[in-house]
């Protein structure tokens, strides 16, 4: 690390990779919040086809950070790179900002987006932790407000983007709606970017080797080129579904033949813990195909079946766009986060905490009550439209049971697995992240309308009963967890006793 004079505080380092982030995410979240319903509604794709390609940009969207983050520590280093997948993602919501109906277009500009994601977000990370690093107790802490920063910028622009959409398109028609909401994504970037440069100076000293030394030309030919030919395969994958489907799938069997030939050729003393990994990660993978339903079947089914007015005691309090409803996850999470942390400390504190499968138990019941609550809407539906307080609590018993298994995902990677194959195995937490994301896409075209249905009468119940299921499928996930808890409970144990040193501690939003 490089000496500074005057030298620079920690919080103005944070403040700089946080409001940067901040404003990435509200880039990244407020063109999610649209994209489905964009394809269907705005291009004319089958519900089905648009469900699958956002799966697979979903997939490819989590896959594509591992590249980054070796980008950054070997080639041009952590902190060129996570401004160069700022940039990109500028120019990628940009993209979105031209009114046209190419798809081919559309498919571009998404390849550009993941691959802005790739080269930002672990670099971004990687700058937290280099900020605080040696001082274990300010970093958790950090860590806890770039998370919220994630929840801010999403929850402003998951709520403003379908707003500017409505407004423009009601005043100067509907494509330059569409295309305003994207545009104001990059403009979030622009905004982060200016900010940066401002206050650049405070992370001149942070960063990886290759940010202390110049840029080495090949590197940047290679990088330039490289992301290039991502760009170019990702747009190939998206308007291909037989193929998207295949490297699906075909990385989720590697990943699982990955785990077995490593739990079977490892060191005894590191089997334990690799096992544990390998259950836990199994049982995140269902937790992201219910994560899928947010921007996919959960999203379609407020534009058709639920009353968007919400009222108190018969007193009207506002109207929401269908699209709105997605920003729930991210306010509960805003809501839920601390006193969650409180309940850890305080049970710690009593040596009472629970084991991180027990923590995935019970996120499953949450989940499980999450998408029962769609169903018992349904009950007392008017018109075939549920009240939107029943989406509401649903979001709010997803969301914590999003932060019970997905929050803990990365944490149960440190604690379980040897510290030299740490940088592998997140990087397949990740892309077994992805495959469960595009496998969400799958189980949500159990409830894709067809064209002919339009009556909400008629498409009630085809939604409820996707989500019934879902919820049954949540009740099983809960009953195999809880099974498993004899098992690892005695894996822990065996794993403790091998003193096994650990991965360095990492958050979830390393992503």
């Amino acid at each position: 690390m490089a000496l500074q004079n005057p030298p620079v505080s920690q919080t103005r380092s944070f403040s700089t990779v946080f409001l940067i982030e901040m404003w990435e995410r509200f880039g990244f979240y407020g063109m999610q919040v649209l994209m489905v319903t964009y394809m269907v509604k705005k291009l004319g794709f089958a519900e089905v086809d648009s469900n699958l390609i956002w799966g697979a940009a979903s997939a490819l969207i989590y896959a594509t950070p591992a590249i980054g983050g070796w980008i950054g520590d070997k080639f041009i280093g952590t902190r060129r790179t996570m401004l160069t997948g700022a940039v990109v993602l500028m120019i990628g919501y940009a993209l979105l900002w031209i009114p046209t109906n190419n798809s081919l277009f559309l498919y571009v500009a998404l390849g550009v987006i993941i691959l802005g994601n790739g080269l930002f977000k672990p670099n971004a990370g990687n700058l937290v932790r280099k900020i605080y690093e040696g001082d274990e107790v300010k970093i958790d802490s950090a860590f806890t407000i770039y998370y919220m920063a994630v929840n801010v910028g999403s929850t402003i622009s998951m709520l403003l983007t379908p707003w500017i959409r409505d407004y423009v398109g009601e005043h100067y028609g509907d494509a330059l709606g569409w295309h305003t909401a994207f545009g104001v994504c990059s403009i979030g970037l622009i905004l982060g970017l200016i900010n940066y440069f401002f206050m650049r100076h405070t992370l001149a000293h942070i960063g990886s080797a290759p940010d202390e030394r110049p840029l080495v030309g090949r590197n940047v030919a290679g990088v330039a080129a490289g992301g290039l030919a991502i760009i170019a395969a990702s747009a190939f994958i998206l308007q291909n579904q037989d193929v998207a489907k295949a490297c699906v799938y075909l990385a989720g069997v590697v990943i699982l033949g990955i785990f077995v030939h490593l739990i079977r050729s490892v060191e005894k003393s590191e089997r334990a813990g690799l096992i544990a990994a390998l259950v836990l990660t199994v049982q995140t993978i269902f937790f992201f195909i219910f994560y899928q339903q947010m921007s996919t079947s959960l999203n379609l089914f407020a534009q058709r079946n639920v009353d968007l007015d919400f009222g108190l005691f018969g007193v009207h309090i506002l109207r929401w766009i269908p699209e709105q409803f997605q920003s729930l996850n991210a306010i509960w999470i805003v809501i839920l986060s601390p006193i969650l942390v409180w309940i850890y400390n305080t049970l710690g504190r009593h040596g009472k905490d629970f084991s991180v499968a027990a923590k995935f138990a019970l996120g499953f019941v949450a989940v499980a009550v999450g998408f029962f609550m769609y169903g018992l809407g349904a009950k007392t539906a008017v018109g075939g439209q549920i009240s939107s307080w029943y989406m509401v609590w649903g979001y709010g018993f997803y969301s914590l049971g999003e932060i019970l298994v997905s929050g803990l995902g990365l944490a149960m990677i440190a604690r379980y697995v040897p510290a030299r194959m740490g940088g592998f195995m997140m990087g397949a937490y990740y892309v077994a992240s992805g495959v469960a994301q595009y496998m969400g896409s799958v189980v949500a075209n159990y409830a894709a309308i067809p064209d002919n249905i339009t009556d909400p009468l008629q498409s009630l119940p085809i939604y409820t009963s996707l989500f019934n299921k879902l919820g049954f499928v949540g009740v099983g996930c809960t009953v195999i967890a809880v099974a498993m808890l004899p098992l690892m409970r005695k894996l822990s144990l065996d794993h403790a006793l091998a003193d096994v040193p650990p991965v360095p501690p990492v958050h979830n939003e390393d992503l």
